[in-house]
């Protein structure tokens, strides 16, 4: 979660708390929320320093100047596109903040929803070093975008327990060990959106063979993890997919643990191009 509340105006903050289903007056401003109340002063002064974000379609933006500019201009496409947003999840440590939403907006083909997730890297003072969103572009042009690594991978990340059984389980392309990390109604989505869940043990177990129909795993380069307990956010870079090696694409999973203690949720966001015969 990005946006410090205390930079904000009364009326701002008045406006958001009407918008949201629980009061939020202590709790950091949502991404969009801070972003469209237009605010340049607070938005700034919300970094540490320079500002620095990453995002899908308008790739990196850095400095005042060109922040400036990207706030009105993405503002603009919002609004033209009608775009609202839900959100799903938040995890917040005291390094990093991570918040899921869906924005549902104009395509070409009428109403389409986005998966997407926020990543705001903190200061010690809870002030954003950086910011990096993740979303696909399939709901809305029916294409991949490359998205190249935001991130180097870090040799000394450690998934946490199912997490962990889950990478491994992914790595080897063993579809019954994936499914066998998950609650028996846990469900998976895909980074396309709510057309691509699948849920339960029958289907979660067909998703799996299908992402290892292309003779193997799925090999991820890990950069960041995210853990408050009860989810878990891994940053990543996506390099091999069973036999097709691919450009090192940029992507986060979220995951949440039922109350045994095994996955109750996956949520992807990337940009991937699946190997013929996958999904998207």
């Amino acid at each position: 979660m990005p946006w410090p509340p205390e930079l904000f105006s009364a009326s701002v903050l008045d406006w958001i708390r009407r918008d949201a289903a629980d009061a939020r007056a202590t709790e950091p401003v949502p991404y969009f929320d801070g972003e469209r109340s237009g605010e340049i002063d607070a938005l700034v002064g919300s970094f540490a320093g320079e500002p620095e974000l990453h995002h899908p379609v308008r790739g990196r933006v850095r400095g005042r100047r060109a922040f400036e500019r990207f706030v009105p201009e993405i503002n603009a496409w919002l609004t033209e596109r009608n775009a609202v947003f839900s959100p799903v999840e938040r995890i917040i440590t005291g390094r990093r903040g991570i918040e899921e939403t869906v924005m549902t907006l104009d395509g070409e083909a009428g109403r389409v929803e986005v998966p997407m997730a926020v990543v705001a890297d903190r200061a010690d003072d809870g002030r954003i070093i950086e910011l990096r969103i993740y979303w696909s572009m399939w709901p809305l042009s029916g294409e991949h975008h490359h998205r190249a690594p935001l991130l180097e991978p870090e040799p000394d990340v450690r998934d946490p327990e199912i997490v962990g059984d889950y990478q491994r389980a992914l790595a080897a392309g063993d579809a019954e060990a994936a499914v066998a990390t998950f609650e028996p109604d846990a469900y998976v989505r895909e980074p396309a959106g709510s057309a691509y869940i699948h849920r339960g043990q029958d289907e979660l177990l067909g998703l799996y063979k299908r992402f290892f129909s292309n003779g193997g795993g799925i090999r991820l380069e890990q950069c960041s993890v995210t853990d408050d307990g009860r989810a878990c956010a891994l940053e990543y870079n996506l390099l091999r997919w069973g036999r097709t090696e691919l450009s090192p694409e940029a992507g986060i999973a979220v995951f949440v643990r039922g109350s045994s203690g095994k996955l109750a949720t996956a949520r992807i966001h990337d940009d991937v191009d699946p190997p013929r015969g996958n999904t998207p």
